[in-house]
Order: C-alpha cells, then sequence, then structure tokens
C-alpha cells in the first residue's frame, strides 16, 4: 500500500483533450504533484475506450459520458448537472482527499455531500469570482438564483486555493474568514520559455485565448479595423478556439480585414505558442473578464508587451500593471486602439532579445506547487 497521500482530483475538462488555463494549470501541477501525491483525475470521458486510462504519467477516470461544455456560446447547465451527478459516484472511490475545480459550480455541491459522508476534507480551486453584478447582466431577473449557486459553492470547500490574490480577495470578502484561502496561482516555466525560438512568420499583434464573447476578441478585430483605416496597415494573430469561433471569422469578413488576420486554431503544443507569441511584436488582451490572465503572463514571459484592459473583472491588469512594458487602458475601442498603436511605436528590440523580469520568477510552477502541496497535506 503507498504511503503517498491519495488525492481524488475532480475537473470536467483536462488535457490533453480539452486546452485552456485551467486544462494547462492542471497539466502543470499535475507533473509535481504526482512525486508527492498518488493523483486520480476524475472527469468525463474525452476519450474513446474504457473509463480509466494513463496519460502523461496520469491516471485519468470517466465518472459519465463526455458532453460538451458549451451551449449557444455559454456554459451548458445540463452539462453542469449531469457531471455532478456523476460525481456521486466517488461515494464508492478511495481517497484521501478531494480537489475540486470550481467550474462548473454544481459539482463542487456534489463533491461537499461525499466529504461529508465519507469524512474526508474537500479542497476548492477558485479562478474567479463573479458576484452579483454578473449574475444580474448574465440571467437578469434570475440572477439571484446563479448568484445563490455560487455564494453557496464557495461556502462548500474546508479550504480554498486561490488563483491570484485578487481572487483570494474577493472569496474572503464574501466567505467572512470562514473559509482559509491560499492563493497559489496560474504558473510559467521560464526555461521552456527561453528555449521557444520565434516562429517564422511574424506579425505585429498576438493574441492567445479560448474564443468566447468575454474574451472581447471582436474589440481587437475593430482595433485593427481602425487601424487599417488610418493607414497602419498591421497583421494580427489570434490563437485559440472556442464557441466564439465562427462570430469573429464573420465578424473580420464584415470589417474587410480577414486578409490581415490568420486565425491559428490548430495549435496544441504549448511550446508552439511561445514560438507564436515571440513572432509578434504587441500582444493583445482585450479581455473585460479574466481570473488570472496566464495568458498575458505568457506573454510576456516571453518579453512581448501586452495590452490589456481595465476592466473591473479583468484581474490580468495587475500583472500587465507589474510590467516595465505593459499597458493598462479602458476597454473601447478608441482607447484600446490607441494603446496598441503606443505598444507598436516602442521598442525595436526583439522578444527573445529581452531579460526577463525578475519578478516573473515567483510565478515559477515549482514554487506554485510548493504552496498546493502544503494545502493538500494539511486540509
Amino acid at each position: 500500500m503507498t504511503s503517498r497521500p491519495v488525492v481524488a482530483v475532480v475537473v470536467d475538462a483536462v488535457h490533453p483533450f480539452s486546452f485552456g488555463g485551467r486544462e494547462n494549470r492542471y497539466r502543470e501541477l499535475s507533473g509535481h504533484l504526482s512525486e508527492r501525491f498518488e493523483l486520480h483525475v476524475y472527469t468525463m470521458n474525452w476519450w474513446k475506450g474504457p473509463s480509466v486510462r494513463e496519460e502523461d504519467g496520469l491516471t485519468f477516470h470517466a465518472l459519465c459520458r463526455h458532453l460538451p461544455l458549451y451551449r449557444g456560446g455559454s456554459r451548458s447547465t445540463l452539462q453542469a448537472l449531469w457531471f455532478a451527478v456523476a460525481c456521486l459516484r466517488l461515494l464508492w472511490r478511495r481517497f484521501d482527499v478531494l480537489e475540486a475545480d470550481q467550474i462548473p459550480f454544481f459539482p463542487v455541491l456534489a463533491l461537499r455531500l461525499v466529504a461529508t459522508l465519507r469524512r474526508r476534507p474537500l479542497v476548492g480551486t477558485w479562478h474567479e469570482v463573479w458576484g452579483p453584478e454578473y449574475w444580474r447582466d448574465y440571467l437578469g431577473r434570475a440572477w439571484r438564483l446563479g448568484w445563490w449557486v455560487e455564494r453557496a459553492a464557495m461556502r462548500a470547500p474546508d479550504r480554498i486555493i486561490a488563483a491570484s490574490a485578487e481572487t483570494a480577495g474577493r472569496l474572503e470578502s464574501h466567505l467572512g474568514g470562514r473559509t482559509p484561502v491560499t492563493v497559489a496561482p496560474n504558473g510559467i516555466d521560464l526555461a521552456r520559455v527561453a528555449a521557444a525560438e520565434p516562429a517564422d512568420e511574424p506579425c505585429d499583434l498576438v493574441a492567445v485565448s479560448r474564443l468566447m464573447p468575454h474574451k472581447r476578441l471582436d474589440l481587437l478585430l475593430e482595433a485593427v479595423a481602425m487601424l487599417h483605416a488610418l493607414d497602419r496597415p498591421v497583421t494580427c494573430r489570434i490563437i485559440g478556439d472556442g464557441p466564439d469561433r465562427e462570430r469573429l471569422h464573420r465578424r473580420a469578413a464584415e470589417l474587410g480585414i480577414s486578409a490581415a488576420v490568420d486565425f491559428r486554431h490548430d495549435v496544441r503544443e504549448q511550446k508552439d505558442v511561445y514560438s507564436l507569441i515571440k513572432a509578434g511584436r504587441v500582444f493583445a488582451f482585450p479581455s473585460v473578464r479574466e481570473g488570472f490572465g496566464v495568458a498575458a503572463l505568457e506573454a510576456l514571459a516571453c518579453g512581448v508587451p501586452v495590452v490589456t484592459t481595465s476592466a473591473r473583472d479583468n484581474l490580468a491588469q495587475f500583472l500587465v500593471a507589474r510590467s516595465r512594458d505593459g499597458i493598462v487602458c479602458a476597454p473601447h475601442l478608441a482607447d484600446f486602439t490607441a494603446s496598441l498603436m503606443r505598444g507598436l511605436a516602442g521598442g525595436a528590440e526583439r522578444p527573445s532579445e529581452r531579460a526577463p523580469e525578475p519578478w516573473l520568477a515567483e510565478y515559477e510552477w515549482s514554487l506554485v506547487a510548493d504552496r498546493v502541496t502544503e494545502v493538500l497535506r494539511d486540509p
């Protein structure tokens, strides 16, 4: 019998079957934590074949069949409820600690029941706090229901790991000290970033993002069109995929800039992401809602200036504000366009020639893993 604690990690979307910030977080941390814990990842059946699968040195368990995460551009309520019910199967699985991802909220509530009945601690990983204002915009008159579910989920874990100091502060303001919150931010592998060479196809503006409405990539397209109208024929590369894919392609065509925008939905390897970022002159990050903004961190580590917005729920602005070349502007077309122009007018130094800023070392994955380890060993 192993002497390592058994940790059941419950998350509905996992790498290498799905791509995004939280998927990358779990992949990177698992590589460090698997030496300290016996990790079992419980998810949906993203693959063909048996319900148990070995991948990248981890054991994946399918709790239920795969359902699409999104429906009509929004998270699927059916998928969230389906996965939550499937989480009850953990009542009969062996584990010492339950670690649950915040998204979506319903599984966290189901896992609270599992943890209570099994007399095991529940640790939650929180990426962002949405709050009443978000739910008013999202659900209209039914906003109280959404806020009640979010607040109930926040109160479910015995301990919470927050992906940023700002998210931790928002959690504590709602929890009033009833649940310990530890900050373990998203991270970066600086050696891997340094090893990446710029891609052969340069561009002026580059963005890495899941294609969703709140990422405001339509604002980036409109800024590109405005720069073209100002006789600044910039090129742009957008790396990522998501439910907003077709709408963004149509918007680029409507604006007459399709030839200037290179949509890359095929990039899967992190080293390729870094190479493409380094091939850009300015990293555009127009999102209005981010719990952390790992893509902005990656761009800063690549030495590329980042332009992002001061939207209240865009917590990436606090990362960008720390950078010597970071620009934070209002989330409006005129301001965003002017900031992109300012970034493009900056130094001609190639990203690969820039020395990393010292504060980036705070986000090395090994240091983040140490913080997570402390929580999982003493939840």
